[in-house]
Formats: structure tokens, C-alpha cells, sequence
């Protein structure tokens, strides 16, 4: 049996670093916001007559920060927040197609569950990134589905309150993308990913 010599460690050798927690926050935010940018332009696709139409622009999830000036980190809890009542809504959204038309196929519906698992995602992320110790930053949906939605009567009406959903998550996904590149900024003293 051959002798294996040992050889020092060079830079060469040495484990690449990789992107942090955070720049991997950033990440799927970027990409969650990618994708639910393509979500909203294939339900306006197949939903042609949105171009008639437009919700009212009242955010259907808003959040009150405690602090006048909250920190970086006190955005991204609240931000942890807002995520939940998207994901609470999109899983509302999905329920009530089902509901209304069967479980469908195609690139829209893949789209939607991608979403959904990139949002459930993001919500871990954040979750570990300003949590609690005590675990108090819950991940679950944070929306009851069991009564009509927001008023919304007929096909008609469930379609427009879709197109809200879904611009709320495009909105929501953006604004996480931008804190969590903050937090990113103050936390690694760097803007690269």
C-alpha cells in the first residue's frame, strides 16, 4: 500500500466561502420577487380583463411598526410579519380556486406552488435571522380562509381579489428584497451578495 504524503494547505485548498445567511436571504427574496413578478404577468395573461380593471390601492396587508424609526433589524421582524399574512392569503387564493375551478395545471399553478414554498421559505430565513430565542416569530400562515374574501361575491369578484393578493405579494416580495439587502449592508459591511 502506497504511503500518502501530506501535503500542506494552500489558499487553493482551503473551502470556498459562500454566500452567508443573509446574502442567502437576499437571494431568495430576489427570487421570490422574480418569480412573483412572472405569477402576476401570467394571471394577467390568462385574465384579460384586468387591463379594465384595478383594485382599489389600499394595502390588504399593512403593519404598524411600534418605534417611529424602527432598526433594520426591527423592519425585518416586521417584515417576517407581513410574509406571514401573504403566505396566509396565497394560501386563501389557492384554496378558493380549488374550490371554484379544481385543481388545475399548467405554468400558473406551478408558479403559484413555487411562490408559496419560496415564501414559506423566506419566512424560515427571516425567522432565524431577527428571531427570538423563545421562538415567538411564528412561520404558519397568518390568515384565517373561512369566509368570503374581503366582500368578494361570484367568479368576478374572486378574480379581482386574486389580482390584489397578487400584487400584494409582488409588493411585499420587493420590499423584503430591500431590507434584507440592508440588513445584509450593515451586518457584513459589504453590498455583494
Amino acid at each position: 500500500m502506497a504511503e500518502q504524503e501530506e501535503k500542506p494547505l494552500t489558499a487553493s485548498d482551503s473551502p470556498v466561502p459562500g454566500p452567508t445567511r443573509i446574502g442567502r436571504a437576499v437571494a431568495l427574496a430576489r427570487l421570490l420577487q422574480y418569480e412573483c413578478t412572472q405569477l402576476l404577468q401570467l394571471y394577467k395573461e390568462r385574465e384579460t380583463f384586468l387591463l379594465d380593471h384595478a383594485p382599489d390601492g389600499k394595502r390588504m396587508v399593512s403593519l404598524s411598526p411600534e418605534a417611529e424609526e424602527p432598526s433594520t433589524e426591527e423592519q425585518v421582524q416586521l417584515l417576517h410579519s407581513a410574509l406571514r399574512q401573504c403566505l396566509g392569503l396565497l394560501h386563501c387564493v389557492i384554496q378558493k380556486e380549488e374550490e371554484e375551478w379544481g385543481k388545475l395545471e399548467g405554468a400558473y399553478e406551478t408558479l403559484k406552488e413555487n411562490v408559496q414554498t419560496r415564501l414559506e421559505h423566506l419566512l424560515w430565513s427571516t425567522r432565524d435571522l431577527v428571531g427570538n430565542k423563545d421562538g415567538t416569530l411564528e412561520v404558519t400562515p397568518d390568515h384565517q380562509c373561512n369566509e368570503e374574501v374581503d366582500g368578494a361575491v361570484g367568479t368576478f369578484g374572486l378574480k379581482m381579489w386574486t389580482y390584489h393578493v397578487l400584487l400584494e405579494l409582488n409588493y411585499w416580495a420587493d420590499h423584503a428584497s430591500k431590507t434584507l439587502h440592508v440588513l445584509h449592508t450593515e451586518r457584513e459591511g459589504t453590498e455583494e451578495i
